[in-house]
């Protein structure tokens, strides 16, 4: 339509160069064994700088993205589920679980090849399901195990030193566990080197993030679901956190031209929760509305790092670098990196309905959102917490909502053509027509 605004627009510069960093770090992985290095798996929340201080050749397999490029590919999603339920699993546990534990039983690597055996299993447990993912895993491997209970609520909340303790003294714990396995010694350089770099990192994403406060958005969440990955795969390696600076400045210079993600801009919704992976042109569908999701508290809290006002208010924390933390000793590094974590909004969400209600209703408040798209995600209990309580509280504060019901790792419980048809719906009660 003529009458409708429309922005310039250009792609990525850096997107090629974020498909070979992935694709990079799946294949070290798949190699580390054979060529004497250390392969270790975890959840995308464990503590990823202390192996990272055991060597450059140790490399790492996060659960959470490991499971979510399974489900974008059903067919292999398909064989992963259907290998656990004969095994008399549940379909309502954890998507993401059930797909990673389906990868091992079928001894079937996403990426190509037999599942690679990690040398031990390292996780941080913050939900119901997280300390028994790798402790049931460890079983049937045959594969050492550590789990570092998160059992705490977020620092910018309340301050309770000696829950901050007893993060600090697992973290102690689990170095000597990881000296055990390899016979290696933890290099305590390297171990600071890679708690800056991991502050560096979160903080720069939170920073990316916040830029698509701007009109237009410089970023869609359908390429940042793509973007955030490098938080969840190795927070502490140096490259990403090159590849985030380069990011931060290509999305700044796309904002001080004006650079759209989506040219024809005329409404901003927010999101939550992960997404149904193997249905992501479900967003690309809202932009024949010209409608842009700008992302959501998941998108920029899964990893981002936040200060958090008194009014809920949201600004990128800066890395302990720039804050002028100088770290010395070992004890240093694993304070600084404990107090660091505690302080993304993830936690929120699996922690307090209410306050999760309070950073979604500033998140749209901040990023210039006109209306919510929900995810009742059948695949994630801990995102899924206190959801409906979250649709009322952004009613209450004159948002308009759209929920559509799926599965984010498991697409038999997601239903794309009955989500469009209210999408439509949702589309036409707001007055916004598919643009010509």
């Amino acid at each position: 339509m003529s009458d409708i605004k429309r922005y310039k627009t250009e792609p990525l510069k850096c997107w090629g160069k974020a498909k070979e960093l992935r694709a990079k770090y799946y294949r070290e992985y798949k190699e580390a064994r054979s060529k004497g290095g250390i392969c270790w798996s975890g959840g995308a929340e464990a503590i990823d700088v202390i192996p990272y201080a055991f060597g450059d050749d140790v490399h790492a397999l996060t659960a959470e993205p490991y499971a979510a490029a399974i489900a974008f590919d059903p067919e292999f999603a398909h064989k992963c589920e259907s290998a656990l339920e004969s095994k008399g699993w549940a379909r309502d546990m954890c998507a993401y679980m059930r797909n990673y534990w389906g990868s091992v039983l079928i001894d079937q690597y996403a990426f190509g090849g037999p599942f690679p055996k990690p040398h031990f299993n390292l996780q941080s447990g913050f939900c119901c399901t997280h300390a028994k993912w790798f402790q049931v895993l460890s079983l049937w491997e045959d594969v050492p195990y550590f789990n570092i209970d998160i059992g705490t609520i977020p620092f910018w909340k309340e301050e309770h030193p000696n829950r901050l303790q007893y993060i600090v003294d697992q973290m102690q714990d689990s170095i000597e566990f990881i000296e055990k396995v390899t016979g290696r010694k933890c290099d305590d350089e390297r171990l600071i080197e890679g708690v800056y770099n991991d502050s560096r990192n979160t903080s720069l994403w939170a920073k990316i993030t916040e830029l698509n406060q701007n009109t237009p958005a410089p970023l869609d969440e359908k390429s940042m679901y793509s973007l955030y990955v490098f938080t969840t795969l190795d927070r502490a390696r140096k490259e990403f956190v090159d590849f985030y600076e380069e990011l931060y400045a290509e999305t700044k210079d796309r904002v001080d031209r004006g650079i759209a993600a989506l040219a024809t801009e005329r409404f901003r919704l927010m999101s939550d929760s992960q997404p149904p992976w193997a249905f992501l042109r479900v967003w690309r569908y809202l932009e024949q509305f010209g409608v842009v999701s700008t992302g959501s508290i998941y998108t920029i809290g899964l990893e981002g790092v936040w200060d958090i006002a008194d009014d809920w208010s949201l600004t990128p924390r800066e890395d302990l670098k720039s804050r002028g933390v100088v770290l010395k000793t070992r004890e240093d590094a694993l304070r600084a990196m404990a107090d660091w974590h505690m302080r993304r909004p993830i936690y929120a969400m699996f922690y307090n309905a209410d306050w999760k209600s309070k950073l979604m209703v500033q998140y749209a408040k901040q990023w210039n959102c006109d209306a919510a798209m929900l995810h009742l995600n059948r695949g994630c209990e801990g995102t899924s917490l206190g959801i409906m309580e979250n649709r009322t509280a952004l009613i209450k504060a004159g948002l308009p909502v759209l929920t559509y019901e799926g599965n984010m790792g498991d697409d038999r419980d997601f239903d794309e053509g009955r989500t469009v048809a209210r999408i439509d719906t949702f589309m036409e009660g707001l007055g916004l027509n598919k643009l010509a």
